[in-house]
């Protein structure tokens, strides 16, 4: 099936950095053996054997005896004053091999210290920025300039809150479609809470991002969350109902994807918006087209919008004749154009597939389920 019938898309807002260029800090020396001092047997002094003093062997004898004698005086003495001391001298510490310094091979006794071994920086940027407004559906959206192993310290670290109250949501990770060499998401259970300040803080640097890796910088984010934008588009009426704050505020008719190019169902977030947007055929296709199409509301990576189509006004309302775009009225794609924020959500039934939405692509978060959105995905929660 060919879903991709516009051109490929560009946002400056998700623009690829290369980390790579980042320096890399110093590689240490590999820690070497440690070196043993004197590792020989005990050496005998010089003049400890036998020594002939000529032929007078008595005279040798006897001065062997003084010898002998004032020795054994002072082992006397010294077992004495160990007694009165108290101190045991005579208990010995660890042996080490003779003319050695400490066991260790250290000043003192102690103990090498084995050198860190130095840590790859991981870049975390952010998709949204400080003090925009965004629909009850858009995931929080962290970008990563390396593969991180673990995300224990991650979660651990970053903290989100709604109206200054703590959110119990779950990052979800995944791999990227925007050139980072990984994206984690971010969402509640439920939607955020309408008309709600959110702000995320991220105090990351140094902190682990698995075996070998660290994150180098930290972030923080404040955002805005504004009306309750809810959108419900069936392909068995070809109606389009749209809500704000729980509130119907319009409905419309629809020309969904025909039989071989199917709408996917489920929950999708709205992207982006562009006047006009380019949209071309898929190589080698039957009827090929190149159209700029005026009030084009992106759902999609792979190129379903709900847009105006002025060249299919006689099928709106009554089949579905698309290649999966939400066909719409010149009229009622300006309104639904200027009415929507990035993040509002439509959602689709009855669209003649069976095929949801994939999460990957583009912001279908919310079609994975909640335990396995806890479960992180990608990185074990």
């Amino acid at each position: 099936m060919t879903r991709g019938v516009d051109g490929p898309w560009s946002d400056t807002g998700r623009g690829t950095t290369d980390w790579d260029s980042v320096r890399q800090p110093a590689q240490f020396d590999e820690w070497g053996a440690p070196t043993t001092y004197g590792s020989g047997g005990p050496r005998r002094p010089k003049g400890s054997g036998p020594t002939r003093h000529g032929s007078g062997g008595g005279r040798g004898r006897g001065l062997l005896l003084v010898i002998a004698a004032v020795v054994a005086v002072a082992v006397v003495a010294g077992v004495a004053a160990v007694r009165l001391t108290g101190r045991h001298h005579d208990r010995p510490t660890a042996a080490s091999p003779s003319g050695s310094k400490a066991a260790s091979g250290a000043p003192g006794g102690a103990q090498p210290s084995h050198p860190a071994v130095p840590t790859k920086p991981v870049h975390v940027s952010l998709f949204q920025g400080d003090g925009q407004t965004y629909g009850i559906g858009m995931p929080h959206i962290a970008q990563f300039s390396k593969q991180v192993a673990d995300a224990h310290a991650f979660n651990k670290a970053v903290t989100v809150k709604a109206d200054g109250q703590p959110v119990k949501g779950a990052w979800f990770w995944v791999e990227s479609n925007a050139g980072y060499a990984m994206e984690a998401h971010f969402r509640p259970q439920q939607y955020w809470p309408a008309r709600s300040k959110i702000e995320m803080d991220m105090p990351l640097k140094g902190i682990s991002a698995g075996k070998g890796l660290a994150y180098d910088d930290s972030l923080t984010l404040q955002i805005n969350i504004g009306a309750a934008h809810v959108s419900t588009v069936d392909g068995s009426t070809e109606k389009m109902t749209v809500t704000s704050d729980g509130t119907q505020v319009k409905q419309f008719p629809v020309s969904l994807g025909q039989a071989s190019t199917p709408t996917y169902l489920g929950r999708k977030v709205v992207m982006a918006k562009t006047n006009p947007q380019l949209m071309v055929s898929a190589p080698g296709e039957a009827n090929p087209y190149s159209l700029k199409v005026p009030w084009s509301v992106r759902l999609t990576n792979s190129g379903e919008f709900v847009h105006a189509a002025a060249w299919n006004t006689g099928n709106i309302g009554s089949r579905s004749t698309s290649h999966g775009c939400t066909n719409l009225t010149v009229t009622d794609a300006q309104w639904f154009y200027n009415f929507s924020q990035i993040g509002d959500v439509v959602t689709y039934t009855n669209t003649g597939t069976s095929n949801t939405m994939p999460s990957w692509d583009g912001f279908g978060d919310w079609n994975v389920s909640w335990a396995d959105w806890q479960a992180g995905h990608l990185l074990k929660n």
